[in-house]
Order: structure tokens, then sequence, then C-alpha cells
């Protein structure tokens, strides 16, 4: 049965339409032609960081990270950066008796920000700056399995990627759900893996009640 659901972060609970276009005026280059270059290194299944090397070449995120801090435009996300579905999805798992969690490749600045929009809707969030390990290393879901209280194989990990998510949460043996939205998702839908690996493929959040009280119909 699932007895867990741990949410990955950008693009999964968060739109990050807006940060990405904050990167693109950073750099001081169209948005538009940020996004392309974004899209194409996804496609081409390249690490996302590259997208920043052709506008500058020698780029180095965390270093960058610091200087917008510096410079008065750090990395943010509020209410309005939600998916629309994320708070009564939230609301609808917890209330039918699910342990929550939300755990992503995020910075300790991000990890406060999330604790300031779901401490009272989650019972766990962890970064993997908080962890010291990053998807799609095992070790960031073994984290995961260390301090969710439940078995592995009762955990379900949701995300928008295959690489990231997909991948290595069933080898660490979990659940795992896909979303579809934001560019990896959309990019890799239709792939063998995006629809061999996860037991749901889901276009909103809101379908995973149903979907989980479904299957743990099935296994009682």
């Amino acid at each position: 049965m699932i007895r867990a659901v741990v949410f990955d972060v950008g693009e999964c609970l968060v739109d990050e339409t807006r940060e990405y276009g904050t990167w693109a005026d950073w750099l001081g280059v169209p948005r538009h032609t940020f996004a392309a270059m974004f899209g194409a290194v996804i496609a081409q299944g390249r690490d996302y960081r590259e997208v920043f090397q052709p506008f500058k070449p020698g780029f180095n995120l965390t270093a960058e990270r610091e200087a917008r801090a510096a410079a008065g435009k750090p990395e943010w996300f509020g209410e309005d950066d939600l998916y629309p579905d994320v708070r009564p999805a939230l609301a609808k798992l917890r209330a039918d008796g699910l342990w929550l969690a939300i755990a992503g490749n995020q910075t300790v600045r991000a990890g406060g920000l999330l604790r300031d929009l779901f401490t009272d809707d989650v019972d766990l969030i962890g970064t993997s700056d908080d962890w010291g390990a990053s998807k799609p290393d095992l070790a960031f879901f073994e984290r995961v399995a260390d301090v969710v209280p439940y078995t592995t194989d009762e955990i379900l990990y949701v995300g928008d990627r295959v690489d990231n998510d997909l991948r290595p949460g069933a080898q660490a043996g979990m659940h795992t759900a896909l979303i579809r939205r934001g560019p990896w998702a959309t990019i890799q839908w239709d792939t063998e893996e995006a629809k061999r690996l996860p037991t749901f493929r889901v276009d909103s959040l809101l379908e995973l009640p149903a979907l989980i009280a479904e299957f743990n119909s099935r296994e009682r």
C-alpha cells in the first residue's frame, strides 16, 4: 500500500517560469532565447546547468546565486508561483490519512521558502543542501527513505522528470508518479521510460487521491 507521498519541488509544486525568466534577465539575454536553449539542452539529455554556458562561458551557478543575492535579486518563489492544484491536492491527501513530505534539489534558502509556505501542510521538508545528496544520486532517495516512517515500497515519489525522479526513485524501490507539466515532463512524456516506470501518470496533482485510494484497495 502507499502510505506516504513525497513531492519534488520545481515544476511539481512550483512553477519555475518566473525564476528562469529572472536568470535570462540576469544574463542579459531575451527570455525566449534562453527558453529555447533550455528546451534544447533538456531534449538532448544534458544537465540543465549547461544552458548557461553559451551565454556566459564558465558560468558557476553557486557563485552566480551569491552574486544575485548580493545585488538584491536572490532566488525567490512564493504563493503566486505554486501551481493551482497544489493546495487542494495536499489537503485531500492529508485528509485521506497519508503522510506527506517535500524533498527536492534545492538550496538552503529555497528550503526556508518552502518551510514558510508548507510547514502546516506536510510532515517533513528536506532539500539536497540539507542532506548533502542530490538527485539523481541514489543517496538522495536513501535519505528520503530514512526520514519517512514507512517502508520504501510504501512511498510514492511525485516528480516531473524521468532522469531525476522516476528512474532513481524506482531503483530505490519506491512507487513513482510523473506529473505532466514543465519542460522536462513535456519533452519526456512519450519516451519509453516515462510510460513504463511510473506507477501513475497524471496531468494534475488532484488525480492522485483517487488513484492512490484505488491502488490501496487492490493491495488490501
